[in-house]
């Protein structure tokens, strides 16, 4: 337990107005050092009477918190007024029952990930844009200490010998957190926030990711059980992508995902999910995606999802493509199909694949039937970039044709307008062949 409050602690009960910014009260230095010693006074009673608050109604925690908070502001001439002492009780409550500056974040669904670079430093992403934010810690003790809250029912720890966590949340979502000595600049901090309710491909048509007829070529494309790549960026929406395809897996199929922090949210009745285990400081109990990959090949897939293909496990998942688990579907991360293709020989390589590099892409090209690529563009939008179908090997280079690929017109008053141009050809693949009268790929298809 913290130590007992002195006057020493006390905040300054007459903040100097020449050095106190005029500022809303809840953003003000004045603030936080109201909040930090009312939040020790409250400690200190608690501790004194032995009440045990996780029994107590979120009510009852507020009634004795209020309580508690105007004694402190009575006792120590605390200089705020009525509303400026709820807005302290208000932080209490989330600091001894949540929290703290994070309880609204993580409830606000319009926020899609929070960034903290030091306890200052508050950013949040909405709609693909990062805004700055008032809210911040009082230190980075009061950030470590709101993480280890965070952590410590997943079981996992964040001090000088584990200065990095990389969980996935029980709400949904993933936390990525490095403390110094890594950091230099203190705690940096990475929260994305999952859908409860992940997009469907006609969600994204209504939100102009992609036109009718990208619409049409990607359920062609699940339905037909092409083996897919989605390729993108950072943040580029490459997982709200592969979840809403998923959608359109046909409900009397098994699906089995694999993930290293699981992110996928699957619409579908038949799912296995899969989650890797990081070892302890030894490394003993690790389990990882290669792993995980070769035993849900035990488990009767008819098909196969990897959240993200960043490591060994891609000799794994070709295997898979290859020998019959087709419409298979995986993200990697990269910045066009070039690339993806380009990782994926790397990574075979470093798997400690035995054979030339003629052989690699042979096994690429007989594995993966098409390459989506999703692009998040500088206004926040995330849209189809491109699609590309895998042709085969020549000149020992992976063959590919562009189905589609993303223009995008800009106005003089700097208004967007997609438009997605199509080839003249229908797409090759003889999985696509019934699908064939449904899909428009002329250079007119697109909006």
């Amino acid at each position: 337990m913290e130590r007992k409050i002195a006057p020493a602690q006390a905040p300054d009960p007459d903040p100097d107005p020449a050095t106190e910014p005029r500022q809303p009260f809840a953003q003000s230095d004045h603030y936080l050092r109201v909040l930090a010693a009312a939040h020790e006074h409250l400690l200190n009673r608690i501790e004194d009477d032995q009440i045990d608050v996780d029994a107590w109604s979120p009510v009852t925690v507020a009634r004795y918190v209020t309580y508690q908070t105007d004694q402190f502001v009575q006792e120590w001439r605390i200089p705020v007024n009525a509303a400026e002492m709820e807005i302290v009780a208000a932080a209490l409550v989330k600091e001894l029952t949540g929290f703290g500056p994070l309880d609204d974040l993580l409830r606000d669904p319009a926020i899609d990930a929070i960034l903290i670079n030091g306890y200052r430093d508050i950013h949040v992403s909405q709609d693909g844009q990062l805004v700055p934010i008032s809210q911040r810690f009082t230190d980075d003790d009061h950030l470590l200490r709101i993480l280890r809250r965070i952590l410590a029912p997943l079981g996992r720890r964040l001090d000088e010998d584990s200065p990095i966590a990389d969980v996935r949340l029980p709400a949904g979502g993933h936390l990525n957190a490095i403390i110094p000595p890594l950091a230099l600049d203190g705690p940096v901090v990475s929260i994305r926030k999952l859908r409860r309710n992940p997009f469907t491909c006609d969600e994204l048509l209504r939100m102009g990711t992609f036109d009718p007829a990208v619409h049409a070529l990607l359920q062609a494309m699940v339905l037909g059980r092409c083996n897919v790549l989605v390729c993108g960026g950072s943040e580029s929406g490459k997982t709200s992508l592969l979840n809403a395809m998923a959608s359109c897996i046909p409900a009397d199929e098994r699906i089995v995902t694999v993930e290293e922090v699981a992110e996928l949210t699957l619409r579908h009745p038949h799912v296995v999910r899969l989650e890797s285990r990081v070892g302890g400081a030894d490394g003993q109990s690790a389990v990882g995606i290669c792993e995980l990959m070769r035993s849900s090949l035990g488990m009767r897939p008819d098909r196969i999802l990897v959240g993200e293909l960043r490591g060994t496990e891609v000799l794994d998942m070709l295997q898979a493509m290859g020998t019959g688990h087709d419409g298979s579907m995986a993200t990697v991360r990269a910045n066009s199909v070039r690339h993806c293709l380009q990782r994926l020989e790397i990574q075979a390589g470093l798997a400690g694949f035995h054979g030339s590099e003629d052989n690699v892409r042979r096994q690429i090209a007989g594995a993966v039937d098409v390459v989506v690529h999703i692009q998040r563009l500088g206004s926040g939008r995330r849209v189809i970039a491109s699609i590309s179908e895998i042709t085969g090997i020549s000149d020992n280079i992976i063959d590919t044709r562009e189905l589609f690929r993303h223009a995008l017109q800009v106005d003089a008053d700097g208004s967007e307008h997609d438009h997605w141009i199509g080839t003249d050809i229908p797409p090759r693949s003889c999985k696509l062949e019934p699908f064939r009268r449904q899909l428009r790929t002329g250079p007119g298809s697109g909006t």
